[in-house]
Formats: structure tokens, C-alpha cells, sequence
């Protein structure tokens, strides 16, 4: 049973006397004829036009202000569309009405609201209301109000500011602020670009399997379930990538998936359990050709959704009118560091080189992943600006083809922007010995008390002996892109419902 607080009690006693009267506080049917944009823009053509007639429209809403003047109420009302003001006269409801509104009603509640588009003298579009009704009593207060000025007025409404608050409570966060609708309506525009980019290079988007049998296509630590029927145990996919690489066998040439990973790993800044990832891949594509088509889909991406190819993140501006920096990655530690991991070829002499610039070495890491630390911990931060980093350690690749003059180099990418990855690709393997071989190795390379290895799926083996035709493989954080074109420095500000410890935890 709720624990009701005092302004909520005499919220439920408006509700018992509305019902007391036959007045449903939760109807049914709603009546609307015009969302609120859709009302405004029919008044602004109609004032083009004098012989037109006056725009008669029943709104809904949220009421979002009151201001009541005597005997007159100006109120505002939103709905997903827009905002707009409600003008009640005594002389067109009667004073009955007015003081029932004055009662019954609170910010928060939704209204129906009929009458006829006017604009004030002060210049505001509004709704002269004949007639209203309550379509939902809202119980729990929306937090607390401010004041702010709109359209040249003082208007009260309500805010949230506590991330934490936000971030548990976001159904009231998206209530009460319209820059967090803004991200959110940003970041669907983002998904909906990244679509329609793919869909016109002939890219077939497809669905793959969330449930897997064998997790795999990525270094991570997978949720795991179990199907009492089938007494079978599961793994909630931490990549497409696999089962994507299948079709390409099947005879589908460029296949892309946007969708949910999971893996049970830290929780960070840039990191959620649960998260969006784009991947694709194109037969007879290599890596050097993703990149290119990289570069174009993230400036077309960024010109829809923001009007222009560039924008600020953490006070930088960052730019997508120009070709990204392409660094290779044993150069670019030797640049930033004094390191050329040529010379220590085994995980022993890199470890002891690192500690000779005070960074911190994970004792037991291999040589791969140590190179991957550097890279994160000197490089990663400084590229603001667009930035391929090539030619990556075989030992931390299990899927990518390797270099043909360097059997210890494999032909991987990783994008960088606004000083975190983005984006990871390879000339995908497509030698189903090759492959094997690799997943052999790498179950070798991890000790079975690692989180992190590469199970090796007998079936994906399968596929590709059946032949894989070439091809270059891409996969991308959808939030982390968000992150960058809201210019938001945590994922939970981009993710509708982040995954939070426990409360009191």
C-alpha cells in the first residue's frame, strides 16, 4: 500500500469527490482533433488567408501552468507535439466552471480542452475553451516548481535536477524537463539516419538471435539463463557478429542489425550493461574500404541530425567536414610514448617497459591486451577529432585476417572521437581453418579463470565451409554516438531506463 504524503492525500480527495459527483477522473475516450502543433500551424495558415473560417480544435494535454486572474484562468498545456495556452472566461464557461477548474484541477493533470484558436493581445496563440473535462487525475505532484520566463511571461513549472532522482524516476524527468526529451528525440533521429544510410547503400537489415546457445563475435563476459523446456542453457548475445557473418554464406551480400547487446561487465561513464550496437557486413569489402564508407555514413549521420557536419562535445568542437586523422597503432605508441612494441615481443619485456613510465601493468595480462592498455591510457584520451587507429595485435583480433607481410598484425580498425572509441572493424577472416585455429589459440591464451575468452562455435565453423565470400565487418555504439552529438559526458543521460545498483545500496 503507498505511503501517501500529505499533498497527495489532498490530491486523492479531489479524485473521491470527483467520483462522488459521477465524474470519471479516467476516461475512456478522448476526443482530440488537432495535436497541439497541428492546431497552431491550421491558426497560421488561416491568418494568411481572411476568408478563411476560425480553426475550431478540441487539444489534450498536460497542464504544465495555472495563473488564475479573477475571472479568468491562463493556463498551458503540452502534449508530444508542442505547447499551448488555455484561456478560460467566466463569461464563456460561467463562473460555475471557472471555479471548478480552480478546484478540481492541479499541474499535472490532463485535460480536454475545446474551443477556438485566437491570439491574445499580447500576441499569444491560445485556446478560447467552451468546454473541458478531466482525462487523467494526476495523484503524485510533478517536483517541485521554478519559474522561468515564456513567450515575455513569468510561468511556473516544474523541474528536476537530482541525476540520481532522474535517472530511477525518468518518467518524471521527461515530464518535467524538455532538454531531456530533446536527447531523447536526438538520439531516435540518430537511429533513424544511421537506417536510412544503410538502407539506400543496399544494405538488408535484419534481426538475429538475442537467446544464444554459444556467445561469441566479442571479448566479454555474457548474462546467462536457462530454458526449463528445452533444459537448455543460454546466453544473452554480447555481439551479431557470428550470426550476421552467416547470412553473408546464406548469399546476402551486405547485412547490417541494430539492436541490444549485453554483457556483465563494469558499469562506467561509457558503459551500461545493456546497450545499442550497430554492425554490419559487406562481402567483398576489406577494412580499408569501412573506413571510407565510415567516414561518409558519420558525416551524413551528423548533417541529418544536427543541420551541419560538426559540433561541440565537452567544449571542442569536432568536425566531420574534413577526411579523419589514420594513425597506425604501433606508430602512434611510438609517437605518444617512446615504445615500439617491435622490440618487446613477449607480454614480460612490454610489461617492464610500461613500468618504466609508471603505468600500472595487470601482472597477468598477454602482450595483445597490454598494447590494448596503452592505447586506451595514452592515445584514446588525445583524439578529439575523427581518428582511425590501424593494424592491430593478432592475439586480441580472433576474428580480423592478418596482415599479408605480418602474421602478428591483423587488419583491425577502432574510431575514435571526442576521446573514446566509437567503432571497431576488420577484414573479416573468412578461412574456416584459419578461424578454427583461432579459436583454439585464444581458448589457450585466456586461463579458465578468465571472464573474458571466445568459445569455439562448432556451427559457425560450419557455415564457413560451406565458403564465405570476403568481406569487411563494422560494429558501433550507438549511445556513445549519442553521447557525442548531445554532448553528454554519461551514457545515462542518453539511455531511457540505465541500469542503476539497488536503492540504498
Amino acid at each position: 500500500m503507498a505511503d501517501y504524503t500529505n499533498l497527495e492525500k489532498v490530491r486523492l480527495e479531489k479524485l473521491n469527490r470527483l467520483r462522488e459527483q459521477g465524474i470519471e477522473a479516467y476516461p475512456r475516450r478522448v476526443e482530440r482533433t488537432h495535436s497541439i502543433q497541428e492546431a497552431v500551424e491550421a491558426f497560421l495558415a488561416q491568418e494568411e488567408d481572411p476568408e478563411a473560417p476560425e480553426i475550431q480544435a478540441v487539444l489534450a494535454g498536460r497542464i504544465r501552468s495555472v495563473r488564475p486572474m479573477g475571472k479568468v484562468i491562463f493556463a498551458h498545456i503540452e502534449d508530444g507535439s508542442g505547447r499551448i495556452q488555455l484561456f478560460f472566461r467566466a463569461n464563456d464557461i460561467g463562473v460555475e466552471q471557472l471555479d471548478f477548474f480552480n478546484q478540481y484541477f492541479d499541474l499535472g493533470d490532463f485535460i480536454q480542452a475545446s474551443g477556438k484558436i485566437f491570439r491574445t493581445r499580447s500576441g499569444e496563440i491560445s485556446l478560447a475553451v467552451s468546454s473541458y473535462r478531466m482525462l487523467a487525475k494526476a495523484i503524485t505532484p510533478l517536483p517541485a516548481a521554478k519559474e522561468s520566463v515564456v513567450d515575455g511571461e513569468v510561468v511556473s513549472h516544474a523541474t528536476l535536477s537530482d541525476p540520481e532522482t532522474r535517472y530511477r524516476q525518468r518518467y518524471a524527468d521527461l515530464a518535467v524537463n524538455p532538454d531531456v526529451r530533446r536527447i531523447f528525440q536526438l538520439r531516435f533521429n540518430t537511429i533513424r539516419s544511421i537506417r536510412h544510410f544503410m538502407d539506400s547503400r543496399g544494405f538488408l537489415e535484419v534481426e538475429t538471435p538475442i537467446l544464444q546457445p554459444i556467445y561469441g563475435g566479442a571479448a566479454a563476459q555474457p548474462f546467462t539463463t536457462y530454458h526449463n523446456q528445452l533444459k537448455q542453457e543460454l546466453y544473452l548475445r554480447i555481439s551479431f557478429e557470428l550470426y550476421l557473418k552467416r547470412l553473408l554464406v546464406g548469399g546476402f551480400d551486405k547485412v547490417y542489425e541494430i539492436g541490444r547487446d549485453f554483457r556483465n561487465e563494469g558499469v562506467s561513464y561509457k558503459h551500461n550493461p545493456e546497450f545499442t550496437q550497430m554492425e554490419f557486413y559487406w562481402a567483398y569489402a576489406d577494412y580499408r574500404a569501412v573506413m571510407d564508407f565510415t567516414e561518409e555514413m558519420l558525416a551524413y549521420v551528423v548533417e541529418e541530425v544536427l543541420g551541419e557536419k560538426r559540433f561541440t562535445y565537452k567544449g571542442q568542437e569536432i568536425r566531420l567536414d574534413q577526411p579523419w586523422a589514420r594513425i597506425e597503432l604501433r606508430q602512434g605508441l611510438i609517437d605518444e610514448t617512446g615504445i615500439d612494441i617491435q622490440e618487446h615481443l613477449t607480454a614480460e619485456e612490454l610489461a617492464a617497459a610500461m613500468k618504466d613510465l609508471d603505468m600500472e601493468v595487470d601482472p597477468g595480462a598477454s602482450r595483445g591486451k597490454l598494447i590494448d592498455d596503452m592505447l586506451g591510457h595514452y592515445l584514446e584520451p588525445t583524439f578529439i577529432q575523427p581518428t582511425f587507429v590501424y593494424d592491430y595485435p593478432r592475439e586480441i583480433s580472433p576474428l580480423a585476417k592478418t596482415k599479408p607481410d605480418d602474421p602478428d598484425t591483423v587488419e583491425r580498425f577502432e574510431g575514435f572521437m571526442g576521446g573514446m572509441e566509437l567503432c571497431n572493424a576488420f577484414t573479416e577472416i573468412n578461412d574456416p581453418l584459419d578461424q578454427e585455429e583461432r579459436f583454439l589459440e585464444m581458448g589457450r591464451s585466456y586461463s579458465s579463470e578468465e571472464d573474458e575468452h571466445h568459445p569455439l562455435d562448432e556451427d559457425y565453423l560450419r557455415a564457413m565451409r560451406y565458403g564465405m565470400p570476403p568481406n569487411g565487418g563494422f560494429g558501433m555504439g550507438v549511445d556513445r554516438l549519442v553521447m557525442l552529438l548531445a554532448d553528454q559526458p554519461t551514457i545515462r543521460e542518453v539511455l531511457l531506463f540505465p541500469h542503476l545498483r539497488e536503492s540504498g545500496e
